[in-house]
């Protein structure tokens, strides 16, 4: 599949409307089929990452192929591949980039009846078919995941499963990930991570599909902002954001990471507010505080940390708005002992909490701090650098205040 940057252009939300209200109209719609669905195909073997996307794509093509009838007419079907993800993530990753491509070409040249896309709005709206993916780390392997979405009934139609080896994996996150600030999840990316392990026969999750035209957006803006285009992934992302499904973390996250780019500070201080807000709303605020190794300083280069200042100006700011109470959650990356780690993570959580009181002291007596050490790894790979960062985060998770 060919990644194509969108053009310099502004989504207004009528512009792309009438396809995508026929798509969602269309996804309201039951199929009715006498054939039984297919059975998953699941791969247990352990294989090169290349192979194990061949089995993938394989297990989903025979699962279409007659005698299902899904590609017994001689039409071609247009598929189109909403960019692939970490399940653990929800980031896109050199590696995801690597699967789609691989997927794209792999359905190219197993099945002439299939058409694969690129993921936009004028393609979304004509497609028979949506095909999700993630790489989910299990047991120091990858689990390359595989679903097909029929647009008509909002059922999949096929899911595949196969096992990669970790050697040659780049987990990596891309430029948007790398520099986001929290962690880019919602109930929008959990929905698609459900969509790509779903048994054929089963409904897509619904949240996820409601929500797909702003995503087309949304994946045009982030385009933008992994090629440099600053200003354009900011109209882009605003543009998602105007929408009634745009209301969705990475948007708002994208605002805010272009301003920055943009040097546009009061901007992104606004913006980010927006994005503590929303987390708060949502009880999903996990924020990327770096610090030394083994210390509880930030971390020292203030490219990395310059912004805390604001982020826990913004935190205070809007937990105070919210009357919200807070567990102020530490994590640590996997080097060095369970003990350390619980220690150590707690007082890091500590330090944000002490932080957090001095921005807003009526605040102190509605926070409280944990430290979870490694228990709660997203990444889990203990490498200390860009690829676990997440799993050296602090989160606030929203809690009953004592009565």
């Amino acid at each position: 599949m060919t990644r194509r940057l969108p053009p310099a252009r502004r989504f207004g939300a009528l512009a792309f409307a009438p396809a995508l209200l026929a798509l969602l109209g269309a996804l309201s719609v039951t199929a009715c089929s006498t054939l039984p669905p297919p059975t998953a195909a699941v791969s247990t073997e352990k294989r090169a990452f290349a192979d194990a996307i061949r089995v993938a794509v394989d297990g989903l093509v025979q699962q279409v192929a007659p005698p299902s009838g899904l590609l017994a007419q001689r039409e071609r079907r247009i598929v189109v591949l909403d960019p692939t993800l970490d399940a653990g993530t929800g980031q896109q990753t050199a590696a995801t980039l690597q699967l789609d491509k691989a997927v794209a070409d792999g359905l190219a040249k197993s099945s002439a009846a299939l058409d694969v896309q690129p993921f936009d709005a004028a393609n979304l709206a004509k497609a028979h078919f949506l095909l999700t993916g993630t790489l989910q780390r299990s047991q120091g392997a990858y689990g390359v995941n595989l679903a097909l979405v029929d647009v008509k009934s909002a059922t999949v139609a096929a899911q595949s499963s196969a096992m990669a080896r970790p050697e040659g994996i780049d987990m990596q996150p891309l430029a948007y990930y790398r520099d986001s600030p929290v962690r880019v999840k919602d109930k929008v990316i959990d929905g698609y991570v459900r969509t790509a392990t779903t048994p054929p026969g089963q409904k897509a999750d619904a949240v996820y599909l409601q929500r797909i035209a702003a995503a087309t957006v949304i994946n045009d803006a982030t385009l933008l902002y992994n090629a440099g285009r600053y200003r354009e992934a900011l109209a882009e992302y605003r543009s998602a954001l105007a929408t009634p499904a745009g209301d969705q973390i990475r948007a708002l996250n994208g605002i805010y990471l272009a301003n920055v780019k943009l040097g546009q500070t009061a901007e992104a201080e606004e913006a980010f507010g927006r994005l503590v807000a929303y987390g708060i709303a949502y009880n999903n605020l996990g924020v990327k505080f770096l610090f030394n190794p083994g210390s509880t300083d930030f971390w020292s280069d203030p490219k990395v940390t310059g912004a805390y200042a604001m982020w826990l100006r913004q935190i205070a700011r809007q937990g105070g708005n919210a009357k919200a109470c807070m567990d102020v959650v530490g994590h640590s990356s996997s080097t060095g002992t369970e003990a350390v780690n619980d220690a150590l993570s707690l007082r890091r959580a500590a330090v944000i909490k002490r932080r957090l009181g001095t921005e807003s002291p009526e605040m102190l007596n509605r926070l409280r701090t944990q430290g979870m050490g490694a228990k709660q790894n997203i990444v889990g790979t203990g490498t200390d650098d860009v690829v676990d960062a997440l799993d050296r985060r602090v989160e606030f998770a929203i809690v009953d205040c004592p009565t």
